[in-house]
Protein backbone atom coordinates (compact mmCIF):
# COMPACT_ATOMS: atom_id res chain seq x y z
CA UNK A 1 0.00 0.00 0.00
CA UNK A 2 1.90 3.43 -1.23
CA UNK A 3 2.39 6.11 2.04
CA UNK A 4 -0.16 8.87 1.90
CA UNK A 5 2.73 11.29 2.09
CA UNK A 6 4.14 9.98 -1.57
CA UNK A 7 0.51 10.25 -2.75
CA UNK A 8 -0.32 13.39 -1.88
CA UNK A 9 3.66 14.77 -3.27
CA UNK A 10 2.62 12.90 -6.61
CA UNK A 11 -1.11 14.69 -6.60
CA UNK A 12 -0.03 17.98 -5.82
CA UNK A 13 2.97 17.62 -8.33
CA UNK A 14 0.65 16.36 -10.78
CA UNK A 15 -1.71 19.36 -10.18
CA UNK A 16 1.07 21.92 -10.42
CA UNK A 17 2.48 21.21 -13.44
CA UNK A 18 -0.97 21.33 -14.95
CA UNK A 19 -1.16 24.54 -13.31
CA UNK A 20 1.89 25.55 -15.36
CA UNK A 21 0.72 24.33 -18.56
CA UNK A 22 -2.11 26.19 -18.45
CA UNK A 23 -0.55 29.19 -17.51
CA UNK A 24 1.95 28.98 -20.30
CA UNK A 25 -1.30 28.15 -23.14
CA UNK A 26 -2.49 31.40 -22.17
CA UNK A 27 0.34 33.64 -21.59
CA UNK A 28 1.76 32.67 -24.63
CA UNK A 29 -0.48 30.89 -26.77
CA UNK A 30 2.28 30.35 -29.78
CA UNK A 31 5.12 28.10 -28.79
CA UNK A 32 8.76 29.34 -30.09
CA UNK A 33 12.32 27.76 -30.77
CA UNK A 34 14.01 29.15 -28.15
CA UNK A 35 17.88 29.54 -28.22
CA UNK A 36 19.79 26.85 -25.77
CA UNK A 37 19.79 26.96 -22.24
CA UNK A 38 16.11 29.04 -22.33
CA UNK A 39 13.92 28.74 -19.38
CA UNK A 40 10.63 27.14 -19.48
CA UNK A 41 8.72 29.71 -21.70
CA UNK A 42 6.46 32.18 -18.58
CA UNK A 43 9.57 32.15 -16.95
CA UNK A 44 11.73 33.27 -19.94
CA UNK A 45 9.43 35.86 -21.04
CA UNK A 46 9.33 37.47 -17.21
CA UNK A 47 13.24 37.32 -17.53
CA UNK A 48 14.38 38.39 -20.66
CA UNK A 49 14.72 41.91 -21.28
CA UNK A 50 14.79 42.00 -24.86
CA UNK A 51 18.12 43.37 -24.68
CA UNK A 52 19.46 41.43 -27.81
CA UNK A 53 22.99 40.43 -25.99
CA UNK A 54 22.32 37.02 -27.65
CA UNK A 55 21.66 37.44 -30.84
CA UNK A 56 24.90 39.84 -30.95
CA UNK A 57 27.30 36.88 -30.10
CA UNK A 58 25.80 34.38 -32.08
CA UNK A 59 28.53 33.24 -34.71
CA UNK A 60 25.78 32.43 -37.52
CA UNK A 61 23.12 34.99 -36.85
CA UNK A 62 20.90 31.77 -35.80
CA UNK A 63 18.64 33.66 -33.52
CA UNK A 64 16.79 36.88 -34.11
CA UNK A 65 14.24 39.06 -32.67
CA UNK A 66 10.52 38.23 -32.47
CA UNK A 67 8.16 40.60 -34.41
CA UNK A 68 5.97 43.38 -32.78
CA UNK A 69 3.14 41.42 -33.79
CA UNK A 70 4.47 38.05 -31.34
CA UNK A 71 2.27 39.56 -28.19
CA UNK A 72 3.86 39.01 -25.31
CA UNK A 73 7.29 37.27 -26.81
CA UNK A 74 7.55 40.76 -28.89
CA UNK A 75 11.37 41.36 -29.11
CA UNK A 76 12.43 38.23 -27.46
CA UNK A 77 15.52 36.26 -29.09
CA UNK A 78 13.96 32.83 -30.94
CA UNK A 79 15.18 30.46 -33.37
CA UNK A 80 14.25 29.45 -37.12
CA UNK A 81 15.88 26.65 -37.41
CA UNK A 82 14.39 25.30 -41.03
CA UNK A 83 16.09 28.73 -41.97
CA UNK A 84 19.02 29.08 -40.18
CA UNK A 85 19.97 26.49 -37.59
CA UNK A 86 22.23 26.40 -34.12
CA UNK A 87 25.27 25.59 -34.86
CA UNK A 88 25.76 23.80 -31.50
CA UNK A 89 28.47 26.20 -30.24
CA UNK A 90 31.19 24.05 -27.91
CA UNK A 91 30.85 26.92 -25.43
CA UNK A 92 27.57 28.33 -26.07
CA UNK A 93 27.69 31.79 -26.50
CA UNK A 94 24.42 33.22 -26.31
CA UNK A 95 24.05 31.66 -22.63
CA UNK A 96 27.01 33.18 -21.69
CA UNK A 97 25.76 36.29 -22.95
CA UNK A 98 22.67 36.93 -21.22
CA UNK A 99 22.51 38.66 -18.35
CA UNK A 100 19.10 38.47 -16.72
CA UNK A 101 18.64 34.35 -16.89
CA UNK A 102 16.46 34.07 -19.50
CA UNK A 103 19.32 31.78 -21.25
CA UNK A 104 21.54 30.06 -18.62
CA UNK A 105 24.43 27.76 -19.54
CA UNK A 106 23.85 24.40 -17.80
CA UNK A 107 26.06 22.75 -15.79
CA UNK A 108 26.31 19.37 -18.16
CA UNK A 109 26.44 21.71 -21.17
CA UNK A 110 24.56 20.10 -24.45
CA UNK A 111 23.70 16.63 -22.47
CA UNK A 112 20.44 18.61 -21.12
CA UNK A 113 19.15 20.66 -24.22
CA UNK A 114 16.18 19.97 -26.60
CA UNK A 115 14.78 22.56 -27.94
CA UNK A 116 12.97 20.65 -30.68
CA UNK A 117 11.77 17.27 -31.73
CA UNK A 118 13.14 15.81 -34.56
CA UNK A 119 11.18 13.88 -37.31
CA UNK A 120 11.64 11.80 -40.25
CA UNK A 121 9.46 11.28 -43.42
CA UNK A 122 10.89 8.29 -45.02
CA UNK A 123 8.83 8.66 -48.23
CA UNK A 124 10.71 11.91 -48.67
CA UNK A 125 14.07 10.21 -47.54
CA UNK A 126 16.00 9.27 -50.90
CA UNK A 127 17.80 6.83 -48.56
CA UNK A 128 14.44 4.73 -48.26
CA UNK A 129 14.19 4.74 -52.45
CA UNK A 130 17.54 3.16 -52.76
CA UNK A 131 19.50 6.43 -53.26
CA UNK A 132 23.06 7.06 -51.42
CA UNK A 133 22.83 10.63 -49.30
CA UNK A 134 23.56 10.43 -45.49
CA UNK A 135 23.90 14.04 -45.62
CA UNK A 136 21.93 14.41 -42.64
CA UNK A 137 24.31 12.21 -40.66
CA UNK A 138 27.48 13.85 -41.20
CA UNK A 139 25.91 17.51 -40.92
CA UNK A 140 25.23 16.99 -37.37
CA UNK A 141 27.17 18.19 -34.98
CA UNK A 142 26.16 16.05 -32.30
CA UNK A 143 26.93 13.27 -34.08
CA UNK A 144 26.15 9.68 -33.64
CA UNK A 145 24.62 10.31 -30.12
CA UNK A 146 21.74 11.74 -32.13
CA UNK A 147 22.01 11.22 -36.10
CA UNK A 148 23.62 7.97 -36.75
CA UNK A 149 22.99 5.89 -39.86
CA UNK A 150 21.96 2.17 -40.19
CA UNK A 151 23.83 -0.79 -42.42
CA UNK A 152 22.06 0.61 -45.22
CA UNK A 153 22.83 4.17 -44.95
CA UNK A 154 19.54 5.24 -43.45
CA UNK A 155 19.08 7.60 -40.79
CA UNK A 156 18.37 6.89 -37.56
CA UNK A 157 17.39 9.84 -35.35
CA UNK A 158 18.31 9.42 -31.45
CA UNK A 159 15.98 11.39 -29.29
CA UNK A 160 17.68 10.48 -26.30
CA UNK A 161 20.63 12.74 -27.89
CA UNK A 162 18.85 15.45 -30.25
CA UNK A 163 19.75 18.79 -29.38
CA UNK A 164 17.21 19.93 -31.86
CA UNK A 165 19.18 22.35 -33.14
CA UNK A 166 18.16 21.92 -36.89
CA UNK A 167 21.60 21.34 -38.71
CA UNK A 168 20.64 18.14 -40.14
CA UNK A 169 16.95 19.67 -41.37
CA UNK A 170 18.58 22.79 -43.43
CA UNK A 171 21.64 20.20 -44.47
CA UNK A 172 18.97 17.29 -45.98
CA UNK A 173 19.07 17.29 -49.95
CA UNK A 174 15.27 16.71 -50.51
CA UNK A 175 12.94 19.41 -50.92
CA UNK A 176 11.27 20.42 -48.61
CA UNK A 177 13.67 18.49 -45.85
CA UNK A 178 12.95 15.03 -45.16
CA UNK A 179 13.52 16.27 -41.42
CA UNK A 180 11.52 18.11 -39.14
CA UNK A 181 11.85 19.89 -36.21
CA UNK A 182 8.61 20.60 -33.69
CA UNK A 183 8.06 22.10 -30.42
CA UNK A 184 8.66 19.47 -27.39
Amino acid sequence: MPDRRGFFQDTIGKLLHEVVERAERRVAPKRWFRPPGAAPEVAFLASCTRCGACIDVCPVHAIIKALPSAGLAAGTPHLEPAVQACVVCPDMPCARACPTGALVLPADGWASIAMGRLELDPGRCITFQGASCGVCARACPVGELALALDDRGRPVLKPEGCVGCGVCVTACVTSPSSLKLSLR
